[in-house]
């Protein structure tokens, strides 16, 4: 592992973000006076000219710490690539909102000091994995952090689709779409959607149905263990493409009638790094808020 080195941290900044690469400059500069290893992924590392640094085997190699530089959607992407590994990941926050990416950048090198100092927390987050049942075989299709998506795609009908709970029927929806979500992703898509604000310490999935063509059809949170199963009723109007299932609104699959939707807890977290200064209602007050 380079044992000469303090600690080992893989990089990940967003090549499409403004000022990625003067925050990766000052991360590096950090890193040489404190001895601690960089690495970064093949396509990073030769976009901002630092190939010294590219490991091709980056998400295979021990690492102690994953840092992304970006906004809240790069932190999400991460998350999904190493939460397998159990691996903590980490936000220098470059984007508009910065709700789960934790470093600002005029904290950049007091929190790298606090990090090679151990002076933070690493908070587990419910990940969701998602699965379609497809002539009569179940194939993975990937897991989230915020949430997962089942939605029309442009301007199709409204769906009219049955939710089961654990087997349990326990409702039909005529909506835009369903967003299951965990409590991360409470202050995300589902709170656009009138979904309930929930602390991520709770132990729950949220349901929150997309424009409900109904009054009385209100969100609804459910244990974590709880399996949820969606089934469209309305296939006879469905076309190809007219629903999908998204995960964290980053990657997406086509939805062909007559699948099921399976979405479950995943057997794994997400490990979000957090420092001292900062609790949930702080940080949702401050970004959301004002």
């Amino acid at each position: 592992m380079g044992g000469q080195y303090l600690i080992r941290i893989a990089i990940y900044p967003n090549v499409t973000k403004s000022g990625a690469g003067e925050i990766l400059e000052r991360v590096i500069k950090f890193a040489n006076q404190y001895n601690i290893e960089l690495l970064l992924p093949p396509k990073e590392g030769k976009f901002f000219y630092h190939e010294e640094l590219i490991n091709q085997n980056i998400e295979k190699e021990y690492i102690d710490m994953a840092i992304s530089i970006g906004g809240d959607g790069t932190l999400l992407g991460l998350c999904r690539r190493l939460a397998k590994n159990g691996i903590p990941v980490c936000g220098i926050n470059i984007g508009h909102l910065g709700f789960l990416a934790d470093i600002e950048p005029g904290e950049i090198e007091a929190k790298l000091t606090k990090i090679i100092n151990r002076q933070y927390k690493i908070e587990e987050r419910l990940m969701l994995s998602a699965y379609i049942k497809r002539q009569g075989k179940i194939n993975y299709i990937g897991s989230a952090v915020n949430d997962v998506v089942v939605s029309k795609c442009g301007v199709s009908r409204m769906l009219h689709f049955g939710v089961a709970i654990n087997d349990y029927m326990v409702t039909n929806y005529k909506a835009d779409g369903l967003i299951i979500s965990t409590p991360t992703g409470s202050t995300a898509y589902s709170l656009s959607a009138g979904g309930p604000i929930v602390n991520p310490k709770v132990k729950g999935i949220i349901l929150t149905p997309i424009c409900p063509h109904s009054c009385f059809i209100r969100p609804m949170v459910i244990d974590e263990s709880e399996k949820v199963a969606l089934n469209i009723i309305n296939i006879i109007s469905m076309t190809k493409r007219s629903v999908n299932l998204t995960l964290d609104g980053q990657e997406g699959v086509d939805i062909e009638p007559d699948d099921e939707i399976i979405i479950e807890k995943a057997n794994f977290p997400a490990q979000i790094v957090r420092f001292e200064d900062k609790n949930f209602y702080q940080t949702f007050m401050n970004k959301l808020c004002l």
